[in-house]
């Protein structure tokens, strides 16, 4: 079973840090057609703001949620590295399981957020507010997820490997 975890854990993380680095890469296309049309053509898009904001919420949301996995999230690991082994493993456990919750909450609260602004469009991009907001959710889910692999992890003492170093 812990295999089967782990294969659809490193798929997810995956499948969000390219999804991540995707919007990134287009944000920085519109961004660059907005620069260029402001200075070269006098015309900038109107949508070009949104469409990067959009982007902006999801690329951010979707590696904060593969930090979580690959270990790159913030962490002020001081004391918890000077504590004896076992001391230290439930740290990291408490530590994982906060995660977890403020993950679930996220994904509790931002699905929320995302079914009562579904209904309102932007107003320069055919998207609803909804769908911008729908990264923040799934984000959450997957903190939550990663965040229970991690912890389950440090309980029996071990570590979940990058996917790359």
């Amino acid at each position: 079973m812990s295999d089967l975890l782990a294969a659809i854990s490193r798929a997810l993380s995956r499948i969000a840090l390219v999804a991540a680095g995707l919007g990134l890469i287009a944000m920085t296309g519109i961004l660059f057609w907005q620069v260029f049309a402001r200075y070269a053509l006098q015309a900038s898009p109107a949508w070009s703001e949104q469409a990067a904001l959009a982007l902006l919420i999801g690329v951010i949301s979707l590696a904060a949620a593969a930090g979580v996995r690959e270990g790159y999230h913030i962490g002020m690991t001081i004391v918890v590295d000077a504590l004896p082994p076992l001391p230290a493993r439930i740290a990291r456990v408490l530590s994982m399981g906060v995660t977890a919750a403020f993950g679930a909450a996220l994904g509790v609260y931002g699905g929320d957020l995302v079914a009562q602004t579904w209904s309102h469009a932007l107003p320069s991009l055919p998207l609803s507010r909804g769908a911008v907001y729908a990264p923040l959710a799934a984000a959450g889910w997957l903190m939550a997820f990663f965040a229970i692999e991690q912890a389950i992890a440090a309980a029996r003492g071990r570590t979940i490997a990058p996917l790359w170093n």
